[in-house]
């Protein structure tokens, strides 16, 4: 398989297969489901390493999440506060961090998970291969910023205008195609991770807060072996 054929694979025939897996999968589990639309918290099987690990992973991951939104959807504004040296600086460090503190939490909860015997229990085979697409990811993007740096300006001129041709149905693969591979495996496995989203605990991300507003409290069992 030549290069060109590997790309058109890829980066046009996998992030719609992903996409379309993701919104009839999602739809299918909110309707069939509905109860599973939950992170199923396991703090009170052990609360000692809960804190230091999910906060920072929830805090870097949502900066980092509205991060990609924002080049996404106003790439020309990036640009045009990356002209300026300092604000630039200020922009690629502060992403830096982030992405920092999402993989400390994330080493963080995978630590808790396998080394406190109660929390490892009620931990599916699917939690296992989410945390290892998410170390990957997280890993792969903190690299990234270390050997590719100015990333928000090159995504920004390039992948900002490659997604777009992704959702207009009009895809364009000559934005990525001389992409580093580092980058390449990183936009596959967001699409990879994209497509395995629904059927991970990482579902509750479409429901909150809104629900948790109004319904009633609900309380949650574990059952299993002594």
């Amino acid at each position: 398989m030549n290069a060109r054929v590997l790309d058109q694979f890829l980066f046009i025939a996998l992030p719609y297969v992903c996409l379309f897996t993701f919104f009839l999968m999602t739809i299918y589990r909110y309707r069939a489901q509905s109860f599973s639309y939950s992170s199923l918290s396991s703090q009170f099987l052990e609360n000692r390493h809960h804190f230091w690990a999910v906060v920072p992973f929830h805090y870097g991951i949502l900066a980092v999440t509205a991060g990609h939104l924002i080049a996404f959807l106003i790439p020309r504004s990036i640009l045009a506060w990356n002209s300026h040296p300092l604000r630039l600086y200020v922009l690629e460090i502060s992403a830096l961090a982030c992405g920092l503190l999402t993989l400390i939490g994330l080493v963080g909860i995978v630590v808790r998970r396998a080394s406190t015997t109660r929390v490892r229990t009620v931990t599916s085979t699917t939690d296992w291969v989410l945390f290892a697409m998410l170390l990957i990811q997280t890993a792969s993007g903190v690299a990234i910023a270390l050997f590719h740096p100015w990333g928000s300006s090159w995504f920004a001129s390039n992948l900002s205008p490659y997604l777009w041709s992704i959702f207009v149905l009009n895809p364009d693969v000559s934005y990525v195609a001389a992409m580093p591979h580092l980058v390449k495996t990183h936009i596959v496995l967001a699409f990879l991770t994209i497509g395995f989203f629904p059927f991970t605990r990482l579902v509750h991300l479409l429901v909150i807060p809104n629900p948790y507003l109004w319904r009633k409290p609900q309380v949650v069992r574990w059952y299993g072996r002594k």
